[in-house]
């Protein structure tokens, strides 16, 4: 591995569960220090894809590296010190407070020999601060509002401190506002030097906060590029099946995606550009 490689990749990967194909032959790379998001319709293989990066799939053929180095070749604290994931749905432990379940995210740096340190502690004192959890320590998890446990665990997998954090639908389940701070904070984790990949439904979330995408369609990769070459109203009707629009958002100028009735799918707003017109 030189320095000018990804520290991931996926190559001719073949994925699935039992004896059913989800995706097949896959390569990839992931950009170093990059926020990449995973988009594609329900079904399309982004979980898959996520968890194969994560090592809690095994592709049935090709392999997935990880600084050079098949992933399963890795004992698992090994890869849990280079990468985190943040899964769909998590279920903290019954009468657990919220500092415990944050110090849960050191247990790849302990062992017999090296039980808590100083290091942990500011790790976890970190993690609280940064997703403004500090008051909140000494709550139990299951006592919070749903936007407040997703931080929890944010918190958790920021504690891990890893440079590689995965993150399957994050914002799922929550309302507006609490998705969009909580896409600032992975912003704010992506500016401070972390690679951030993340599975995404939102396509206008995903133009936002991605500086590149992985669009994948029937279990292959489609296309791969910043969101001002992927997202076009072409790509949207192709993967999606849906007519729209893609005109620059008001606040970023980075593509939004506006759904066409289809009913009056040929008159196009004023000052907008049907690109199928």
């Amino acid at each position: 591995m030189t320095d000018s490689d990804p520290r991931v990749t996926v190559r001719d990967a073949t994925l699935g569960y039992d004896r059913r194909t989800v995706a097949e032959r896959l390569t990839v790379d992931i950009p170093d220090r990059s926020f990449t998001a995973i988009i594609g319709p329900n079904g399309c293989g982004k979980s898959t894809l996520l968890r194969a990066l994560s090592r809690v799939l095994i592709p049935s053929s090709g392999t997935v590296l990880l600084d050079g180095r098949a992933i399963h070749a890795y004992r698992a604290k090994e890869v849990a010190r280079r990468l985190g994931l943040l899964p769909q749905t998590s279920t903290a432990p019954d009468g657990i407070r919220v500092a415990d379940l944050v110090a849960r995210g050191r247990a790849p740096y302990q062992n017999l020999i090296q039980q808590w340190r100083a290091t942990d502690e500011a790790a976890v004192a970190a993690a609280l601060a940064a997703t403004r959890l500090t008051d909140l320590s000494g709550r139990l998890v299951d006592e919070l509002s749903g936007g407040q446990r997703q931080r929890v665990w944010v918190a958790m997998l920021l504690a891990q401190d890893t440079p590689i954090m995965l993150l399957d639908e994050p914002t799922t389940f929550l309302d507006i506002a609490h998705q969009y701070e909580l896409m600032e904070l992975f912003r704010t984790f992506h500016h401070q030097g972390k690679t951030i990949v993340a599975v995404l439904h939102d396509l206008n979330q995903a133009a936002r906060y991605a500086g590149h995408l992985i669009v994948m369609r029937d279990g292959r990769i489609v296309t791969t590029g910043p969101p001002e070459q992927v997202i076009t109203a072409d790509l949207i009707e192709t993967v999606f099946g849906l007519r729209a629009l893609v005109v620059p958002d008001p606040v970023t100028g980075t593509p939004s995606v506006v759904p066409l009735d289809p009913r009056t799918a040929g008159i196009t707003p004023t000052g907008a550009h049907d690109e199928h017109a």
